[in-house]
């Protein structure tokens, strides 16, 4: 799918339309595209884990790429 191509397309097929079902869910899609966060689709074990590391980060408690390769090896 080319998705600089179709863009035109649906400019051109939107004016076209006389169904007001089409109109509807078209803007219902984008309503809900601009609503919707990452963060609120993730369950809260996932969200613990994340805040965790990010703590750990702020805290200094990294290693880097090739320390952790090493002790995996």
């Amino acid at each position: 799918m080319n998705i600089q191509a179709e863009k035109p397309e649906l400019v051109r097929m939107i004016p076209d339309t006389d169904n007001p079902g089409i109109l509807a869910s078209v803007t219902r899609i984008f309503s809900k595209s601009k609503d919707t966060d990452f963060w609120n689709t993730i369950p809260q074990e996932q969200k613990d884990e994340i805040m965790e590391g990010i703590l750990e980060i702020e805290k200094g408690e990294t290693v880097s790429y090739e320390e952790f390769i090493k002790k995996h090896r």
